[in-house]
């Protein structure tokens, strides 16, 4: 076990891909095959020269270096101008990430000329031999401005005002001259517009568009938590006046049109607060004893039709966001929570998908195709889990006693029998599933109940129980079996894409596992699921449990839409697509319109219109995931504003310069105990061991070791906890 921790620590120390370009650019007249790479990085153990191997030859598909002769690798002649995209630090210094480079390029706070976070620019490369240890640049052109909103606070001055931005990537402070003020006062937080940044002015020239309201109140704060990342929270009175106008009727003559499941036995199971309900299940027995089972989604195609301002609109938000204390829905409200939401005893167009299964939960048949349901039961996952836990419980009964005692001795209605059949299965899928290499991610989601007023009274943990794996894993049967129908057709379609994982950062993530004892075999694809799984299950319960599981996500590559289907590492699918949400996804409408074309033999879309479509999907998405952090940290501050003082046991889940992250064992709250408030010693961050390391006394705090803090600030507005060590 230790040497193989050694050779991993080994390679990862050479940093592979940027040493791979280190000999290469060292020497950009000669090319150089493996072997003779793999001796200038001091590259000797097998499992190193394979892994150099397969990233010599990423690299060279990814057209990042050339191959002139076959199996001999050699750097593309060095050019001084590119373009990239620029991440501002908080510092106000920047990098610049070119395609083309392996290496971020420096860039000082003195030459980027006016270019702002996200911005696309052209970058001027200064040549090697002036820093030999960083690329740097300048900025020479702004070609494409990420955004120019931004959410700040008003600071007036007699005739005309500054806004100081939030985002603190953002380093200047915008100039309103009086006429753009446009109502606002001293200290409110707004949203203001960047409208001219010329010459040699300091501070580009902006308008007040709007008033969020005061720093620190829950509803700004959420407002500008949705302004900063772009995020609607409001819709425009003609897409609501739109959808108030739709014919949202059940018609004799809609229904000629579809298949009719009304008679079918139909539930859902959804969170005791769901307001819309886009999936429902159905069983049936068939008369050779198989189960017919049907996975029905809200036909949300149905009533957004292409071209109107109401898909615009569900185009243009492209989810819906769920902020701790609300949700800013994709569509309006008479079609999220009434006309699609499958409500029991109500009669709904969906899109089904309807599999013939035996016992075993292998798939006989599918069916494709519009149906018409109506629920019969509308049931919570707590209320599904206790029919579950109940059968668990009476059947333990049973087998201690030899007779089934009295307690259990009613026989459950048809629907729970049916509960109970259903969740056989899933546990069949998910056996197959986790067989086949999928990996299991059970993150620990933090919940905050809320009093009456929307402030945090408590936190809790969302726990994922056999009730919501049921769901779950219908629902990526339904998933996976409408992708791999259009796969075999070869046709334009909008699948839910995930890479295989970077060797690098699977390096980095041993690296830090191993402080708990944990490793991963990096042998090949098998052995790493294999061992990634056995992680997430040994950590479970344990204090690094969140940390460790973080940090696996961290690993991985992330999920996003393409036309170019590349298979879903993490759930171990060939093809897989987004077909079950469309009331809170645009994509799995893409997904229902493209479907439908295809079972009327429609011939296939234009990929290029459909893979703008889903980068715009995928963009939108990360903003919204961000948005949605973002209320959680400020709703976590909120909470510990009542527990000043108090001490709590915590774990380090970050270490860096400036200060060492704690997160706080018993309601995953994290925060910063800053490297100046550490009195006992002078602490350097050491880079190599991810470390504060004291200069005298060489006391270490490293991720993963356990302290005890006490809540010294708490700052609504920059969403910051400030934690301090209690030695």
């Amino acid at each position: 076990m230790s040497k193989r921790k050694k050779k991993l620590v080994k390679i990862k120390k050479h940093e592979l891909t940027k040493g791979i370009f280190s000999v290469l650019e060292a020497n950009q007249k000669e090319s150089f095959n493996y072997k003779q790479i793999a001796a200038k990085l001091n590259i000797s153990d097998a499992s190193g020269r394979d892994m150099l191997i397969k990233k010599l030859v990423q690299l060279k598909e990814k057209k990042r270096i050339l191959e002139p002769e076959r199996g001999k690798y050699k750097a593309i002649p060095f050019q001084n101008y590119y373009k990239g995209v620029v991440d501002v630090t908080s510092r106000g210094n920047a990098y610049v990430a070119v395609d083309e480079l392996d290496e971020d390029i420096f860039v000082p706070s003195n030459l980027l000329n006016k270019a702002l976070h996200g911005d696309l620019v052209e970058v001027y490369v200064f040549p090697r031999f002036r820093n030999g240890k960083k690329l740097e640049g300048e900025v020479t052109k702004v070609l494409e401005r990420n955004k120019v909103r931004f959410v700040g606070v008003v600071q007036m001055q007699k005739n005309f005002a500054f806004v100081l931005p939030t985002d603190h990537r953002m380093y200047t402070d915008i100039f309103v001259s009086k006429n753009d003020i446009n109502g606002a006062e001293n200290g409110d937080k707004v949203i203001v517009r960047i409208e001219k940044w010329e010459g040699k002015s300091n501070s580009p020239f902006g308008v007040i568009e709007q008033i969020l309201g005061k720093p620190g109140e829950q509803t700004t704060e959420m407002h500008s938590i949705l302004a900063e990342y772009g995020l609607p929270y409001a819709f425009p009175e003609e897409v609501e006046a739109f959808a108030k106008q739709l014919d949202t009727s059940i018609t004799a003559e809609e229904i000629a049109k579809r298949r009719d499941m009304r008679d079918v036995l139909t539930f859902t199971i959804d969170p005791k607060d769901a307001k819309d309900f886009d999936d429902a299940l159905s069983f049936e027995i068939l008369e050779n004893g198989n189960y017919e089972i049907g996975v029905h989604i809200a036909d949300v195609s149905h009533y957004v039709q292409e071209g109107t301002i109401l898909d615009e609109e569900a185009y243009n938000r492209a989810t819906s966001v769920y902020l701790v204390d609300r949700v800013v829905p994709m569509l309006p409200e008479v079609l999220s929570n009434f006309a699609c939401s499958l409500r029991p005893n109500e009669e709904k167009y969906t899109f089904s998908a309807v599999f013939e299964m035996n016992k075993k939960a292998e798939i006989l048949n599918t069916w494709l195709g519009r149906t018409v349901i109506k629920s019969d039961h509308r049931l919570t996952y707590e209320e599904a889990q206790e029919i579950i836990e109940t059968e668990g419980n009476r059947e333990e009964a049973i087998g201690n006693s030899g007779t089934e005692s009295n307690a259990y001795s009613l026989l459950p209605i048809p629907l729970e029998n049916t509960i109970l059949i259903f969740n056989d299965l899933a546990k069949k899928l998910r056996t197959k599933r986790m067989r086949l290499g999928a990996i299991s991610f059970d993150k620990i989601e933090v919940k905050f109940h809320l009093d009456e007023n929307d402030n945090p009274t408590h936190v809790y943990f969302k726990e994922s129980k056999d009730a919501n794996k049921l769901i779950e894993e219908f629902m990526l049967l339904a998933n996976r079996k409408v992708a791999e129908f259009i796969a075999k057709q070869k046709k334009t379609f909008v699948y839910r894409v995930h890479d295989e994982p970077d060797d690098e950062k699977l390096m980095q993530l041993n690296g830090v596992i191993s402080r708990f004892g944990y490793a991963i075999n990096m042998k090949d694809r098998k052995t790493i699921t294999h061992s990634l799984n056995s992680l997430l299950e040994e950590v479970k319960g344990k204090r690094e449990q969140n940390l460790v599981d973080t940090l696996a996500i961290r690993s991985m590559a992330k999920a996003s839409y393409s036309t170019d289907n590349i298979g879903h590492y993490g759930l171990a699918f060939d093809f897989y697509t987004h077909f079950t949400s469309p009331i809170r996804r645009y994509p799995d409408v893409m997904v229902h319109r493209l479907l439908q074309k295809y079972l009327d033999n429609q011939p296939s879309e234009k990929q290029e219109l459909y893979e703008t479509k889903c980068k715009h999907s995928s963009q939108m998405e990360n903003l919204a995931s961000s948005a949605e952090r973002d209320s959680i940290k400020y709703m976590q501050v909120k909470f510990m504003e009542n527990h000043k003082n108090q001490h709590f046991k915590g774990v380090i889940s970050g270490v860096t310069e400036w200060g060492i992250y704690v997160e706080i064992v018993e309601n995953k709250c994290e925060g910063l105990v800053r490297t100046r408030d550490i009195k006992d010693d002078y602490y350097i961050f050491d880079e190599k061991q991810y470390a504060l390391v004291g200069e005298v006394t060489k006391n270490m705090y490293q991720i993963g070791d356990e302290v005890v803090v006490r809540v010294k600030n708490t700052d609504l507005i920059k969403k910051q906890l400030d934690f301090e060590l209690v030695q």
